[in-house]
C-alpha cells in the first residue's frame, strides 16, 4: 500500500511565500510523474504544476512565475514553492503520484488527503 501525504499548508496575507511538500511512502519501486491539483470552493479541481521523472516541469499559466515545481527521489517527495500568493490561490491542494510497487507493472495513481491553504489579509 502507498500513501501520499501533505504538508505545508495555512493561513497567509497576499503577496506571503509557502512551501507545501507531499512525502509517499508504502510499497514503492518506482515514482514516474508527480503533480499538485488544486479545489477552490464551489470549482473543479484543476491541475497546478507537474513533475516528471526526469525533471520536466509544466505549470499553469495562473501560477507560472509565481509557483515552482520540484521533487526529491531520494526523499520521494514533491515540493510546491508558492511566492507572491493571491485570493485566488485559496483552495485545498492536492498532491499525486504514479507509482509501481514493483517491476514489470503498470503505475497507479495515488493521491493525497489535501492540505488548505488561505490567502487573506
Amino acid at each position: 500500500q502507498v500513501q501520499l501525504v501533505e504538508s505545508g499548508g495555512g493561513l497567509l496575507q497576499p503577496g506571503g511565500s509557502l512551501r507545501l511538500s507531499c512525502a509517499a511512502s508504502g510499497s514503492i519501486f518506482s515514482i514516474y510523474n508527480m503533480a499538485w491539483y488544486r479545489q477552490a470552493p464551489g470549482k473543479q479541481r484543476e491541475v497546478v504544476a507537474s513533475v516528471a521523472a526526469g525533471g520536466e516541469t509544466t505549470c499553469a499559466d495562473s501560477v507560472k512565475g509565481r509557483f515552482t515545481i520540484s521533487r526529491d527521489d531520494a526523499k520521494n517527495t514533491v515540493y510546491l514553492q508558492m511566492n507572491s500568493l493571491k485570493p485566488e490561490d485559496t483552495a485545498v491542494y492536492y498532491c499525486n503520484a504514479d507509482i509501481t510497487a514493483r517491476r514489470g507493472v503498470l503505475p497507479i495513481r495515488y493521491w493525497g488527503r489535501g492540505t488548505q491553504v488561505t490567502v487573506s489579509s
